[in-house]
């Protein structure tokens, strides 16, 4: 939610992930579904304030397989007051490079709608998008491949405070991102008790998240590094999202120490 970019983001990360364009999906199959609960929180109190769902499958565009994985969230009816909440995220990931060939936003929040249709041609290094053609380097992810990308990520080769770099193409602009590792904890979700990996991803500014370091994510500290938990503060109020169900993982869940 809240991805439209103002100004493209200027710091360099220290640290870079050498074989960015030559990653390979060990962390998940197709038909992999994730569910989410949005909590929303204005004056210290969470409220249930929405759902969102992640859903990967096998599909062909130019006669290449590619994972099309879904993101969607909203808004719950009887917490319409938080605000009216739409979204429908689509990438389309090429199975052997791990890069996106195609990209698909379609956002409604309150009064807010954003439609985008990016197409990637690796040769030229381009990104067709409504507005245009655009330059963009090699290996360019967009905010839903850069998810799957991070869940794919060696972070035993990093220590705490380390930053892991990427770029991603948003808005027509191409931002210099990057995740932090935190290192390691357990934490108590509303799903159960979990080993996890924390890191810290860069935030492009927009309407809803202020931008930079400022939302934590847990991952599950197993070879399915499926998101657990993320908190993050809004420009109004702040949001906490905890998985709740899934189905079809590529390997046993056993980061799970106890379920709630």
């Amino acid at each position: 939610m809240g991805l439209r970019a103002e100004t493209p983001v200027q710091e360099t990360p220290v640290e870079t992930y050498d074989t960015f364009c030559s990653i390979r999906n060990n962390s998940f199959l197709p038909g992999e579904e994730l569910k989410f609960t949005v909590y929303y929180s204005l004056f210290g109190i969470y409220v249930n304030a929405g759902h969102a769902t992640a859903v990967t499958s096998l599909e062909h565009v130019n006669n290449k397989p590619v994972y099309h994985v879904v993101g969607t969230g909203g808004s719950n009816s009887s917490y319409s007051w938080v605000g009216k909440v739409n979204n429908r995220y689509e990438s389309y990931i090429d199975t052997m490079t791990f890069q996106p060939v195609k990209f698909v936003r379609n956002v409604h929040e309150n009064n807010h709608k954003k439609y985008e249709n990016v197409t990637f041609n690796r040769v030229a290094n381009t990104a067709i998008s409504n507005d245009g053609v655009f330059k963009v380097p090699a290996c360019v992810q967009d905010v839903v491949s850069s998810i799957y990308f991070a869940r794919n990520i060696n972070f035993d080769k990093y220590k705490p405070g380390d930053k892991i770099s990427f770029s991603m193409f948003i808005d027509n602009e191409v931002y210099n991102m990057y995740i932090r590792f935190m290192g390691r904890e357990e934490i108590k979700t509303k799903y159960g008790r979990f080993r996890t990996i924390k890191i810290k991803p860069l935030l492009v500014k927009g309407d809803v998240f202020d931008g930079g370091e400022k939302m934590n994510l847990w991952v599950t500290d197993d070879a399915n590094r499926i998101p657990v938990r993320a908190e993050s503060p809004l420009t109004v109020g702040s949001i906490k999202v905890d998985m709740m169900g899934y189905k079809n993982l590529r390997y046993p869940l056993t980061s799970l120490m106890k379920v709630r």
